[in-house]
């Protein structure tokens, strides 16, 4: 255990540079009446993060207390400026974040008025430094401020958290200051250097670095891999009308596992023939399948990744949702689920009380456990203080709040709770039967599964018990052998059984797969890199810089990617590791427990990152002037093209510049573009409009162009696509109003445009539903309809967006559906 340090501590941290001066912000009648309204009354002001937990707590605190959110952060280190004092103990210069002048002011005005101010973001370091920022901005008095923390937003941890309300926990926000410091060094020291030496826009970032870097050498070790022929031999049975299977597992001393090549395997078989094998050995044993824990972070996001195929950004925003409140008929808003950011496994008390009554009045007592089961928190540094994820009543079964839940968070409500009630009960029950064969020195075993007791698998229901696959109903590895078969019981030791056939099979050995984000999560968590909140951040941020790409839901790396890790591992190779990101985690972990001094471990990683820095400003090659040469050339001067890069990935540029300036994507120069003449005057400037070609496709132009900048779409045969007409009049001039479409879909405007620009949003009644085409999508199986695109085109796409993004052109799905359906198997996840 970490020695607790002695040391001087700050008082509480203001920022050394003087706040900028902020214009005066005006609140509106009503905002104005409330800071009255809560002086007159000696009301306490409730400072949350979000709208719909303020909606939530209101409702089980009462009148006397007024709850409003902050909408998150409202302050963090400047945009465009870095923000931090290097001299003086890297203090962070914060401001306020733009936009949110007003909600400063109207917090300001209210907490000046208020009885009491209580603060009551999240319970982990981002809320505890979204509290302490609040009390800096707001200049709060200390003496009437106060911190409550709560695991979840029930009516009676609401009402206990405020009878007992604490103060602000500097050490959290310490950790979490110091995380955001290290952050900003490394993103405005790093990334203007890779601006200068590769190409401008490009970014790396401490922790996302290292997860990209941890993605590159897992495509190079796919790559290296040679694949290798082995061979099986398995003996196929059938006795009083049941099948089942043996495989040849030894051969005299020498045990067959991917070493058996064909003319082994082929020797074999001729060998036994028709002959019988003799079962050699039959042995029952019982296996427990005992429950498991409930959900920390990391694996309820590996599990809604596998079994849900949501994204971890997707699962924390749909458990921000149960967790915050959503309306319950009958309840209001109901906060459904603890807190979700945690890596313990505890479970309160009342809650285990609760799940045990559950248990006992929905499965009966036989599946109740003497004592509740207790679970060891494996992660390293884990809160206990926290809870797992369940759900904050048991007795909220998933199909009572079907009514008041999205498809997608009922979903991921039902995992969790049967995530939960499972962990209490009896573990599952079976008999495992290993039966084997012998032909000479040839041993083949099977191995066949019989369920005695379901147990805790009962919650998951009858289908989940035995899947098709070899994943349990929670998506465990099975033992692979006894997942598909159970054997005869009528089998008996010294008696020779003829198998039906003994056949030989080829196999070859596989790569390791890629990361799919529920395999990268699981492998950031084994070595120590970020922490549960932060996964879905990191994921989401490797692929918005475009270093990896996720194909069929399995990440690889794109060039840029290879070449930026490259040089950060070549030049930067003691920060961007696992070891030493992990051992900051730690170093972050002992600031939150009070056992550091978060400056110093700042310190510590700015000595080392500068020193790497300072050297990599020499020696790091300079992509833009040392470029390396293709086989294409400049189809302008002649040079030969050199390869480039921007942050979108790679380009092709003439060697020759800035004298030629041509550029060209890496397969070459693009075919110039078939431009059509028409007989169409522009009814702007009445030059020639001809029809051209764009990356969405054919439009009708002006030959004034750019002077005149008329444009409209077009059909397959040129003619213009006229605006849809509403028989709706325009408000203002009376004129016709019609459908128009822009980036954020169609909407209603005038068709005396641009004489009136009156526009208005779309009535639901003229919105177009997406027709249904009775097409299946080849890469998720989700139904997929023909839709409307915002340039008046109908394509087809699949109803499983955003999670699936596939689309087709009207009549290629057609074509498609003429292949055979070997060839549309998807190569997707097993």
């Amino acid at each position: 255990m970490a020695k607790k340090v002695a040391q001087k501590k700050a008082p509480a941290r203001k920022s050394r540079a003087k706040a900028p001066v902020e214009e005066e912000v005006v609140l509106d009648a009503e905002a104005e009446e409330e800071v009255k309204a809560t002086r007159a009354s000696g009301k306490s002001l409730v400072i949350v993060e979000s709208p719909a937990k303020a909606k939530t707590i209101n409702k089980y605190l009462g009148k006397a207390f007024v709850v409003r959110a902050s909408m998150g952060h409202i302050r963090d280190l400047p945009k465009g400026k870095f923000g931090i004092d290097m001299e003086h103990g890297f203090d962070p210069q914060y401001t306020a974040i733009k936009g949110k002048q007003k909600v400063i002011a109207e917090l300001k005005r209210l907490s000046a008025a208020a009885k009491a101010v209580y603060l009551a973001p999240d319970m982990d370091r981002e809320g505890e430094a979204i509290a302490w920022h609040l009390r800096e901005a707001l200049e709060l008095d200390e003496s009437k401020t106060f911190r409550v923390v709560f695991n979840e937003i029930t009516k009676n941890a609401i009402l206990g958290a405020f009878e007992t309300p604490g103060k602000l926990d500097m050490n959290k926000v310490d950790a979490q200051q110091a995380r955001r410091v290290l952050d900003r060094i490394m993103g405005y020291k790093l990334s203007p250097l890779l601006w200068k030496k590769v190409a401008k826009g490009l970014s790396a970032g401490r922790v996302q670095s290292v997860a990209v870097r941890l993605i590159v050498e897992r495509e190079r070790e796919i790559r290296a891999f040679v694949r290798e022929e082995f061979w099986r031999v398995t003996a196929y049975f059938e006795l009083d009308g049941h099948k089942f299977h043996a495989e040849l597992k030894r051969i005299g001393e020498t045990r067959i596992d991917k070493n058996l090549d064909r003319k082994m395997a082929e020797e074999l078989v001729a060998k036994i023939g028709g002959s019988p094998l003799l079962l050699a050995e039959l042995e029952d044993k019982p296996k427990s399948r005992p429950p498991t824990p409930p959900f920390t972070t990391s694996q309820l996001q590996q599990k809604a990744a596998t079994m849900l195929r949501f994204s971890a950004k997707k699962t924390m925003m749909l458990a921000q949702q149960l967790y915050e409140g959503v309306e319950v008929p009958g309840e209001g808003s109901v906060g459904l689920i603890t807190y979700m950011r945690t890596d313990s496994t505890r479970v309160s008390q009342d809650a285990i009380t609760d799940v045990r009554k559950l248990i006992t009045s929905r499965f009966g007592e036989a599946y109740l456990p003497a004592n509740p089961n207790q679970f060891r928190t494996k992660s390293k540094g884990a809160q206990e203080a926290h809870e797992a994820i369940r759900p904050t009543d048991a007795a909220r079964a998933p199909e009572v709040l079907k009514a008041a839940l999205t498809e997608d968070q009922l979903k991921l409500y039902t995992l969790i709770w049967n995530k939960f009630v499972s962990s209490q009960m009896k573990p599952g029950l079976a008999t495992i039967t290993t039966a084997a064969f012998v032909f000479g020195d040839a041993r083949f075993v099977a191995q066949g599964e019989v369920e005695v007791f379901d147990g805790c698998t009962r919650v998951f229901g009858a289908a989940a018990v035995r899947p098709p696959s070899a994943k349990d109903a929670e998506g465990e590895e099975r033992d692979s052998d006894a997942a598909h078969q159970s054997l005869p019981k009528s089998l008996k030791t010294g008696l020779n059984y003829k198998p039906n056939k003994v056949d030989p099979t080829e196999h070859w050995t596989q790569p390791p797969p890629r990361f799919s984000e529920a395999t990268l999560v699981k492998e950031l968590e084994k070595k120590g890199i970020g922490r549960p909140s932060t996964y879905a951040a990191i994921i989401s941020t490797i692929q918005e810089r475009g270093y990896v790409t996720s194909e069929q839901r399995k990440f690889a790396a794109t060039e840029l990617g290879e070449l930026v890790i490259d040089l950060l591992v070549q030049h930067f190779g003691d920060v961007i590791n696992t070891d030493f990101t992990a051992s900051m985690e730690t170093d972050l972990d002992e600031v939150e427990n009070g056992h550091r001094v978060w400056q110093d471990v700042v310190k510590n990683f700015n000595d080392v990152f500068m020193k790497d820095l300072d050297k990599a400003e020499i020696d790091m090659k300079n992509w833009k002037r040392e470029p390396t040469l293709s086989d294409k050339l400049c189809d302008k001067c002649g040079a030969p093209m050199a390869v480039l890069f921007n942050k979108r990935g790679k380009f092709l540029g003439c060697s020759k510049y800035p004298e030629c300036k041509n550029t060209m994507g890496v397969d070459g120069p693009r075919p110039a573009r078939e431009v059509v003449a028409t007989d169409k005057i522009c009814e702007k400037c009445s030059k020639p409009m001809v029809i051209r070609s764009g990356s969405r496709g054919r439009f009708i132009a002006c030959t004034g162009y750019p002077k005149c900048k008329n444009t409209a779409s077009v059909d397959d045969n040129g003619e213009v696509i006229k605006p849809k007409e509403t028989g709706i009049a325009c408000d203002k001039c009376q004129s016709p109003m019609v459908v128009k479409s822009s980036r954020r879909g169609p909407f209603l405007a005038c068709s005396a445009y641009p004489k009136c620009r009156n526009a208005k949003p779309l009535p639901d009644e003229l919105r177009e539903k997406p027709k249904d085409t009775g097409i299946v999508c080849d890469k998720c199986g989700k139904p997929m309809v023909e839709k409307m695109s915002r340039w008046g085109k109908p394509f087809i796409a699949c109803t499983g967006y955003p999670e699936c993004k596939n689309t087709k052109k009207v009549g290629e799905e057609a074509e498609k559906s003429e292949e055979p359906a070997e060839a549309r198997t998807s190569d997707g996840d097993v």
